[in-house]
């Protein structure tokens, strides 16, 4: 079963055609698709999608990125659906990004904190959003004992001295289209190196496009370039990628 683990098809940039989009995912063979609200704009617009399609499933949480704009409220909110709407599978993306200068590093980090004390709280997985800050990401799962519930380490970037950690702490770890990119050594390193029970595949839509559309709007439909990478990158046919891969996604999200 071929399945995209993390898209924005909720996003601006499939106003016009969304319908059209998850259309072709499904021609491209992509059986189910789980998509990530991450303010209180995409948690709402999320949770109508799977509502209306019973084979997408909804990720709610707090973008690092606007943890500055969470409030108390906010986390009683995403409390109270993650534990009631059967359609939400996990919590995120959650974690810690120091790319984009919008939140101070301390309200990231508090926030990180209470959405992964949530997620032990209602036993449901995190989906870790981590920008250039690696080691600040694993020591505050490692400090919070996440590996109680463990989740996806999303688009993952860092190094295998890293990903190790994860994998340590019961974390999946998901590549995206970046592992398409001719020039991207250190994820396809990583990918050949991830314990096949611990691979996923993504595609972050509508970013990170993969080879050869590459600076173009990104689609769920496009997945299945990357598990074409990662076969290709483990010595597997694709036929092998997408049962591990889907195997995979069905038991972290509790999907069967």
């Amino acid at each position: 079963m071929l399945i995209d683990t993390h898209t924005h098809l909720d996003a601006d940039a499939f106003v016009e055609d969304q319908e059209q989009v998850i259309q072709r995912a499904l021609d491209q063979g992509v059986e189910r698709m789980i998509n990530v609200g991450f303010d209180r704009k995409t948690i709402t617009s999320t949770l109508e999608l799977a509502e209306k399609y019973d084979f997408i499933y909804a990720v709610i949480g707090w973008h690092p990125v606007d943890a500055v704009d969470m409030t108390e409220e906010d986390l009683k909110w995403i409390e109270q659906l993650a534990t009631t709407h059967p359609k939400v599978v996990g919590i995120g993306e959650t974690g810690l990004d120091y790319h984009w200068d919008k939140s101070p590093r301390a309200i990231q980090q508090d926030v990180f904190r209470k959405q992964i004390d949530l997620a032990k709280r209602i036993g449901k997985p995190i989906i870790i959003h981590n920008r250039d800050a690696h080691q600040d990401v694993v020591d505050i799962l490692r400090e919070e004992n996440a590996s109680e519930v463990g989740g996806i380490m999303h688009c993952y970037s860092g190094s295998w001295e890293i990903a190790k950690q994860c994998l340590d702490m019961n974390f999946y770890i998901s590549f995206g289209g970046p592992v398409t990119f001719k020039n991207a050594k250190q994820p396809k390193e990583v990918l050949k190196k991830v314990p096949l029970d611990r691979l996923l595949v993504e595609t972050d839509s509508p970013y990170l496009t993969p080879h050869p559309y590459r600076g173009k709007r990104n689609e769920s439909g496009y997945v299945k370039l990357v598990a074409e990478a990662a076969a290709e990158l483990t010595g597997k046919t694709f036929d092998e990628i997408i049962r591990i891969t889907g195997n995979n996604a069905k038991k972290v999200f509790d999907i069967f």
